[in-house]
């Protein structure tokens, strides 16, 4: 099926970030990546005119789509190839409960799309919110955001989001996307990013707003050493008997260590 004279018709609109993937091989390449099988829940985020969709469909007995866009969402509705195969949801994606959609759906879901850059962290921490309910995450995002995903301490891309994200999830980067490959061009790169949520929780943090609070107060003064950015919540013998080196900076401290403040303040 050619989406090309759909793509030449629509058009776009700059507040969704509508940014479409349009060259097949990276595609198939994303497909063989995500390796759909017959029984899973697929559940794609914002799929366009369904170039990804057309070929993840094939592979599954059925899979729920979420377009916000009511032209897209029209011609999806129409088309005879998607009719059968589609459970299509017109909607926010970033206002969908996960967890009721996977007990209707009746297992974990497997989340995949492109996501708009405007909203692809606060999407993020949205779904973690229903952690327990998906299996896994293929998501397209801008690059820069992917490597602060992905970041370890000590570098500059290590971040709060960094934290919160591999807090509830292994991360992997797994193939660069040229700006060209999509319609219309976005400005900068593009990633495939691969989310599993951990089976068995590695760290464990009692109170989630207390690892968020925290993070949020270091990364916001992030040239500043750890004995001053945490003086409000923590003195420096508490620190020092964490083994933390009170002269270190936001970047310097592991997930670890993170949580494990978040977990003194509630003692």
């Amino acid at each position: 099926m050619d989406h090309s004279i759909f793509y030449k018709n629509h058009k776009i609109k700059k507040y969704f970030g509508q940014h479409f993937l349009i060259d097949n091989t990276t595609i198939n390449s994303i497909v063989s990546i995500i390796n759909p099988q017959f029984d899973q829940k697929i559940v794609e985020i914002g799929p366009g005119f369904g170039a990804l969709t057309k070929y993840i469909s094939k592979y599954v007995s059925s899979m729920t789509v979420i377009e916000i866009d009511e032209e897209i969402t029209n011609y999806l509705l129409n088309n005879p190839f998607f009719y059968k195969k589609l459970n299509i949801i017109k909607g926010n994606a970033i206002k969908i409960n996960y967890s009721n959609l996977a007990k209707k759906l009746g297992q974990k879901i497997r989340l995949i799309g492109n996501l708009p850059y405007n909203i692809s962290t606060s999407f993020l921490l949205h779904l973690f919110q229903d952690i327990s309910y998906i299996e896994d995450m293929h998501f397209v995002l801008q690059k820069e955001l992917v490597k602060r995903l992905i970041a370890s301490p000590n570098s500059k891309d290590y971040g709060r989001i960094s934290i919160i994200t591999q807090y509830f999830c292994s991360t992997q980067s797994m193939i660069e996307i040229s700006p060209e490959l999509f319609k219309p061009i976005p400005k900068v790169s593009s990633m495939l990013i691969y989310l599993k949520p951990h089976i068995n929780q590695p760290y464990m943090v009692k109170n989630l707003s207390n690892l968020s609070m925290i993070t949020r107060l270091t990364f916001s003064q992030r040239r500043k050493k750890i004995r001053n950015s945490l003086s409000k919540l923590f003195n420096i013998q508490q620190l020092e008997n964490m083994g933390i080196n009170t002269n270190l900076r936001a970047e310097n401290l592991n997930i670890k260590l993170y949580c494990q403040l978040a977990n003194l303040l509630e003692l």
